[in-house]
């Protein structure tokens, strides 16, 4: 039997253009083809693998098409605080599509399935001396995660968000045709799809670029005593070319760090070298907060490449501390040992979805101008009293998107202005109406100064007002163009059913899953069940650092 398909071409390994032309198989049909030249370290089984995987990702979602059925995609996990409102059988599993297929040293890219974590991937290209420009600082989220959804880091002041380092990208859309988008071919979709958390098609293979990895990260920790000072230094060290990496830490109204990084194969001889990811080690934040107290002057130290990109894994930044708010148990030096295995992010996050608690923890990342952050951070000092606060500027990505972004542009009238990203995160209100109103203040604060949310946590703006934020004539257009309108919108994704949540607490009352201690011992437990602890011990990215460029050195 002879079968007409299409065919996906890949150049040196790597996918480039899509385009349905003839080609005959005897027996059993494949969904494409890959034509691969020479000079190219690949796996034949891994790429039949992908092929088949895809196949059958495109056979699913042609049958929800049919059926005219809304369907959500399956990871695997998730890194999102938000509750999915889709029935459970009406689930896309992309799960096994969580391979590196190629490593190209020439061209300076990878081809990777969406379910890539970043520890599985920077792994496996620092083998190579090479690293992704823009890294997740949680080792769990995955390649395609940071597509869909909104990466910032602390690169970004550099790249952008991760999305913009991105070559190419596979895509199964709504009606399971296999297409593939880039800035050449469907530059629309390519970019409408970064940051619409996959509402317009199921991402199946990316081809990241990569850069030259260095031994080490010298990271310099500049205190500053106020939001202003803070600011004033965010814009002066982002001017400079030489470094690679800048965030920042502020503990309080007058206290803080921003924290600068380059790359570097020999860091400064009086930089100690420090590490993050043994049990032994310091959480970074407090780290930092030690260093800087009651000093005016800056302290340089070396990191590892890896440690720095994972730093802020043990404590999930600081949120780790909360677990012990909740049990009501010692926070110290002992206690964070003795607990170690809980307090990666995989783990935190397993649990958090698990135990219910995600309901009264505040996870919202925000983005604002430079000229009202300062205000802004006021703001959330009295209506939340959360520290500290992650500060890491931004490069912003050209409208329309679906990323934060300012209105306003820089005075030549075309350049977008840099803009920053302030993450909030910790305990709310315990009481549901509470929640959601100091939610809701939030985001008619963020209005108010010209700022932007990141989708990946809760929204409670009622439709009308989340249109009024997005460019809802682009979108809807997208989603007609490439058959997409089966698909859950970005708004059905993201928003909060507030009165199914009253109503699932409602129902739990006063039952022990619903009751202190045992909401979160539940969550333990199914963090235990999920085996995620036994990922962070064996990381071999722990022991990628000193004893040559990318040796064993515990």
């Amino acid at each position: 039997m002879y079968t007409l398909i299409p065919s996906i071409r890949l150049h040196k390994g790597y996918l480039l253009n899509t385009r349905t032309i003839p080609f005959i198989t005897k027996g059993q049909a494949l969904p494409f083809a890959y034509s691969i030249t020479r000079n190219v370290r690949y796996s034949s089984v891994a790429v039949n693998n992908h092929k088949r995987a895809v196949q059958s990702i495109s056979a699913s979602v042609r049958q929800f098409y049919d059926q005219k059925e809304k369907f959500r995609i399956f990871h695997g996990s998730t890194n999102s605080t938000r509750l999915s409102a889709i029935k459970r059988n009406k689930v896309v599993d992309t799960s096994g599509l969580s391979h590196v297929l190629e490593i190209d040293t020439e061209k300076r890219t990878a081809l990777v399935e969406p379910n890539v974590p970043m520890d599985r991937l920077v792994e496996e290209t620092m083998k190579y001396g090479l690293i992704p420009p823009v890294v997740m600082e949680f080792p769990g989220i995955t390649v395609g995660g940071g597509y869909a959804g909104t990466s910032g880091e602390s690169s970004s002041f550099k790249h952008g968000f991760f999305n913009r380092t991105i070559n190419c990208v596979e895509m199964v859309l709504a009606n399971g045709d296999v297409v593939t988008c880039s800035d050449e071919e469907r530059p629309d979709l390519f970019h409408g799809a970064a940051g619409a958390v996959g509402s317009l098609g199921v991402t199946t293979l990316v081809e990241l670029r990569l850069r030259e990895a260095k031994k080490y990260v010298e990271t310099t920790y500049h205190p500053v005593s106020s939001m202003a000072e803070a600011i004033a230094k965010l814009q002066e060290v982002t001017e400079d070319l030489e470094l690679d990496y800048v965030d920042g830490i502020l503990y309080s109204l007058d206290e803080g760090a921003i924290v600068t990084g380059r790359m570097t194969d020999t860091p400064k001889h009086d930089a100690r070298v420090q590490r993050f990811s043994d049990p032994k080690d310091p959480w970074f934040y407090l780290h930092v907060q030690s260093l800087i107290s009651n000093k005016t002057s800056p302290t340089t130290e070396a990191i590892p490449m890896a440690e720095y990109l994972f730093r802020y894994d043990r404590g999930g930044f600081w949120v780790g501390a909360s677990a012990f708010e909740y049990f009501r148990m010692p926070f110290n030096d002992f206690t964070r040992w003795l607990l170690d295995d809980f307090l990666h992010t995989r783990m935190m996050y397993t649990a958090l979805h698990a135990s219910g608690q995600s309901k009264k923890y505040i996870v919202q990342d925000l983005a604002l101008p430079y000229s009202t952050a300062e205000k802004f951070v006021r703001y959330t000092d009295k209506a939340f009293g959360i520290y500290p606060l992650w500060l890491c500027p931004l490069r912003q990505s050209p409208q329309p998107t679906m990323h934060p972004y300012l209105k306003n542009t820089q005075d030549d009238g075309h350049s977008l202005k840099p803009m920053l990203n302030i993450g909030l995160w910790g305990w709310g209100p315990s009481k549901p109406d509470d929640f959601v109103n100091i939610n809701r203040d939030l985001e008619q604060k963020l209005r108010e100064l010209g700022g932007m949310k990141w989708l990946y946590a809760q929204t409670y703006y009622n439709e009308e007002e989340f249109w009024t934020l997005y460019d809802r004539n682009w979108y809807d257009a997208l989603r007609r163009k490439y058959s997409a309108t089966s698909l859950p919108s970005v708004y059905e994704k993201v928003k909060v059913d507030v009165e199914a949540e009253k109503e699932a607490i409602a129902t739990l009352g006063s039952s022990l899953q619903n009751t202190w201690p045992f909401s979160g011992l539940y969550g333990i437990k199914k963090a235990i069940d999920s085996g995620q602890y036994l990922q962070a011990r064996t990381s071999p990215w722990r022991s990628m650092g000193e004893a040559d460029r990318f040796g064993i050195n515990r």
